[in-house]
């Protein structure tokens, strides 16, 4: 596609008389990992919880590949082709992580096929080895979710959500309560996603994502105070002053 796959417009959120997210209008290209970023209270859960659907607006529009999609439901998303991974983990603990996997494809084939037995839907297991295999966890494929060590478990729920094969992902801060090894691997998992499909990030961590990231947003008290590529965002004066104290 030639314009963006998602763009939003003047948007906002109220939560009664606090005004979380006000006025940020961005587009975001397709094949390219975008990162939304800012300090603690920027706003950018909102942001997240806004474009995945958990929120309807209180102003402004959603659009998806030219599609307005603004208040659509959030179990609709998966079936225009967005997924999402929340910052909290959400795995079945007492499942293989094959059977993690093989569920949340065969969500998507049984909606088509709903007279079938589930266990007998052509594929799904291959399917979720495959899915394992892209996110480096064929080794614990047999292991019980709960067994899984936490970046693990981040790295299993971002294989159930490519299991929709979507065209956009959406990943809420995919490192939270990593220790370094783990968030290095996981940022690695991310780059290799990004090659094949539209990455949207949102994320606190300004270092970390300076790296791997082709666009970065800035988020600041609930407004969109920069966009633009890496260098030019670490060049920012006002970037500059939020994040590390500077004068402008």
């Amino acid at each position: 596609m030639s314009g963006p796959i998602l763009s939003v417009e003047g948007l906002g959120m109220r939560f009664g008389g606090f005004r979380a997210l006000h006025g940020v209008t961005a587009s975001f290209p397709a094949r390219m990992l975008t990162s939304v970023i800012g300090p603690n209270g920027a706003g950018k859960s909102t942001f997240f919880n806004l474009i995945s659907g958990a929120f309807a607006p209180s102003e402004g529009r959603i659009a998806f590949e030219g599609r307005d999609i603004t208040g659509t439901p959030q179990h609709r998303f998966a079936a225009l082709g967005i997924a999402k991974s929340f910052q909290i983990t959400n795995v079945f603990p007492a499942l293989t992580a094959l059977e993690n996997v093989r569920i949340a494809a065969q969500a998507l084939v049984s909606r088509h096929d709903v007279w079938r037995r589930r266990d007998e839907l052509p594929g799904l297991a291959e399917e979720a080895r495959s899915l394992l295999e892209e996110v480096g966890l064929t080794h614990r494929a047999g292991a019980p979710a709960g067994s899984l060590a936490h970046g693990e478990q981040r790295s299993l729920e971002i294989a159930m959500a490519l299991a929709s094969r979507p065209r956009l992902l959406l990943l809420d801060e995919p490192t939270a309560g990593m220790s370094p090894k783990e968030t290095v691997v996981a940022m690695e998992l991310i780059r290799r996603l990004a090659r094949e499909r539209t990455v949207i990030l949102v994320e606190h961590k300004m270092k970390l994502v300076m790296g791997i990231s082709d666009r970065l947003l800035v988020l600041h008290h609930g407004e969109l105070l920069a966009e633009g590529a890496p260098e030019e965002i670490r060049a920012h004066p006002e970037v500059r002053r939020v994040y590390l104290g500077e004068r402008a």
